[in-house]
């Protein structure tokens, strides 16, 4: 009989587990703080980003057209240089800039020529068949890529 009571004070004297209390709370409480700051962090780098594809549009206009403008001037000059050797060459201006006048016009019946063919190609029956499912397809893959999108935004 006295091991009964020896028990009892054994009960009464061992720890008790401890309680889920403010130290796990604490913890969630840490958690939800670094998260926050986690998603924050990440919109400020989305803004950041954004911004920086806003500004690299804008440079890629400028350098088309500062391209642009430097091709349309290397081609007067190249024009230039060539009027003036044929111009050597045939030992009158008015030649060369007749005979320089008859390239542009070769190159420009040649380029409207394969314009046309090109058109002529798109308006075959199976290029259209082609071009409409390649379109199609297209569409449907921007449409999912949306979806996708619309659908992965709730996520962290």
């Amino acid at each position: 009989m006295q091991e009964e009571p020896a028990r009892g004070q054994d009960r009464a004297t061992a720890p008790e587990p401890p309680a889920p209390s403010s130290s796990l709370l604490d913890e969630l409480n840490r958690l939800a703080s670094a998260a926050r700051r986690l998603f924050g962090a990440q919109l400020q780098l989305l803004a950041a980003e954004l911004g920086l594809a806003r500004s690299a549009v804008s440079w890629l206009l400028v350098a088309a057209l500062v391209a642009t403008v430097a091709g349309v001037a290397l081609g007067l000059t190249l024009l230039g240089l060539i009027g003036a050797l044929l111009a050597v060459w045939f030992h009158s201006w008015i030649w060369a800039l007749l005979v320089l006048a008859l390239l542009q016009a070769l190159l420009l019946a040649g380029a409207v020529a394969m314009f046309r063919r090109c058109m002529r190609w798109m308006s075959l029956p199976a290029t259209r068949r082609e071009w409409n499912t390649m379109m199609r397809e297209t569409m449907r893959r921007a449409e999912s890529d949306i979806q996708n999108d619309g659908a992965g935004e709730g996520k962290p």
